[in-house]
């Protein structure tokens, strides 16, 4: 597991955790609504995305786990209830009781928010609709044994299809369709595994741990490296194949006289862990 020391705790709002280890360089964001599945409630997206942000602005945050508080549910999407009584407030021409999702900027998160920083979901249980979205936007997925995936939009004529497309670059076409157009389609941890979608599946006593040891992993990594991979597999899927070569080769130029460079040669050289800077 991931060296601990130095760990800082901190709150956005209480619905949000955020525990700083290794100095600062992982950070595990718990989504922390327990008692309603962590659904997106109480400005929980907002405060999201905010974390998100001050990670990605973050020079010394290297690497981000995000994951559920209890054991039931990773994030079970919208607040219905809370969608509800602000249908309802709206309907009456009166102030909502209710904060709702508030801005969700992880949406198409690495495109939309900029942040080629690496992400992991640690999905602790249920992951449904918006809580789908939120760890299909993640770079790698790993699943407590007993968690499953849905997206159950069309079974209450709400809208999802805004975020579809990621999936298509996920999943083969048949199973993204099964779980979009069939909404009271679940999928197993060990489903999700066969297809691709999941990196890991382990018991959910060991959940965090596994994830701290691909967080560990990724302190090995040339950050400025590591951005300009995760950027190209992003923007490749979309684009002709001459363009996205020039377009990488135009990126890894950023890699010319860092410290970085001479020092991940130096660590190789010397059979050593390397002490990568960002500079």
């Amino acid at each position: 597991m991931g060296e601990v020391s130095n760990r800082d705790t901190e709150q956005q709002g209480e619905v949000i955790l955020v525990d700083k280890r290794s100095e600062g360089r992982i950070w595990v964001i718990t989504l922390n609504r327990p008692h309603r599945m962590n659904s997106l409630g109480d400005n929980l997206g907002g405060l999201l995305s905010d974390t998100l942000a001050a990670y990605r602005d973050d020079k010394q945050a290297r690497v981000a786990i995000i994951t559920g508080a209890g054991t039931k549910a990773f994030c079970a999407g919208a607040d219905l209830l809370e969608a509800a009584a602000m249908g309802e407030a709206k309907k009456n021409g009166v102030e909502s009781p209710v904060k709702g999702m508030g801005p969700l900027d992880f949406m198409n998160m690495a495109e939309n928010m900029n942040l080629w920083k690496p992400t992991i979901a640690a999905i602790n249980g249920y992951a449904i609709a918006g809580g789908f979205m939120l760890a299909m936007n993640c770079d790698i997925r790993i699943m407590a044994e007993n968690a499953k995936v849905g997206i159950g939009e069309t079974r209450w004529n709400m809208p999802g299809a805004m975020w579809m497309a990621p999936l298509c670059r996920q999943m083969p076409q048949g199973c993204a369709l099964e779980l979009t157009m069939w909404g009271d389609t679940q999928y197993t941890a060990e489903r999700c595994y066969q297809i691709g979608w999941a990196q890991a599946v382990v018991p959910k006593e060991e959940l965090l741990d596994k994830a701290l040891e691909y967080a560990d992993r990724m302190l090995d990594m040339g950050p400025r490296s590591v951005r300009n991979n995760k950027e190209m597999v992003y923007r490749g899927a979309y684009m002709d194949p001459l363009e996205s070569q020039r377009w990488g080769s135009a990126l890894e130029q950023n890699l010319r006289g860092m410290t970085d460079t001479v020092e991940g040669l130096a660590a190789f050289a010397e059979k050593r862990r390397p002490v990568f800077r960002d500079e």
